[in-house]
């Protein structure tokens, strides 16, 4: 993504959504935000993941997470749009839980590197990518994945996602593959046994290796 990396201050953009105009760190506050972008309104899989988010938002707001939505229209079609998403959930008379940014000038995507070449809308426009950005409490970018605008995202993973960084933010530790809360973590290799046993009360369990290297230390958090 160019000129956006992770550990970068997260742009403080201003923008129309459907909530009004927000800046966005005072959007997020002290919280931590998810920011996912869709190719456009009313298009099929965008309704789809919209739909899930909106279906799973007391878990992010559970984890302290603010969501909000960004495609390339209108604040009006959004409000349209948002009635379709609520009715694919069987809840048609419910508000959509989160905030949709209007960028119908393509701003905020050019900016954020959101542009997928492949995919033309009906005038030859590049669509806007399915873009996730993670942005931590203090406004840094803590993680980005961009699928193409033919591929709907697993928000379960995004909420894996988001429990390993906010777990590895507090302690000195990593988490491995396919690792979901409840499992044991690594213990990062910068920790010397000595730290790791002072820091980690319930053990640490090291597995033997042919190298005789000792650096798969787990613990439970």
């Amino acid at each position: 993504m160019p000129g956006l990396l992770l550990g970068d201050e997260f742009p403080n953009f201003e923008a129309d959504t459907t909530i009004g105009r927000i800046k966005f760190h005072d959007f997020l506050g002290s919280s931590w935000g998810i920011l996912f972008s869709h190719p456009r309104d009313f298009t099929p899989v965008c309704t789809t993941e919209l739909a899930c988010a909106a279906r799973i938002s007391d878990e992010f707001k559970k984890r302290g997470v603010k969501m909000i939505a960004l495609s390339v229209d209108s604040v009006e079609d959004h409000r349209c749009w948002s009635k379709d998403v609520m009715a694919f959930n069987s809840a048609a008379e419910s508000q959509l839980p989160f905030p949709i940014i209007a960028d119908d000038k393509r701003e905020l995507a050019v900016k954020l590197g959101m542009l997928d070449p492949d995919e033309l809308d009906k005038d030859g426009i590049p669509l806007t990518a399915r873009c996730v950005f993670v942005i931590g409490p203090d406004k840094k970018m803590k993680l980005s994945i961009l699928y193409p605008a033919t591929t709907g995202r697993n928000f379960d993973e995004l909420l894996r996602v988001i429990d390993s960084l906010q777990l590895t933010a507090q302690k000195k530790v990593a988490t491995p593959v396919d690792w979901k809360p409840g499992d044991k973590v690594m213990v990062i290799p910068s920790l010397s046994d000595a730290e790791a046993a002072q820091l980690f009360p319930n053990g640490v369990t090291t597995k033997e290796l042919p190298s005789g290297k000792k650096y798969l230390r787990y613990t439970q958090p």
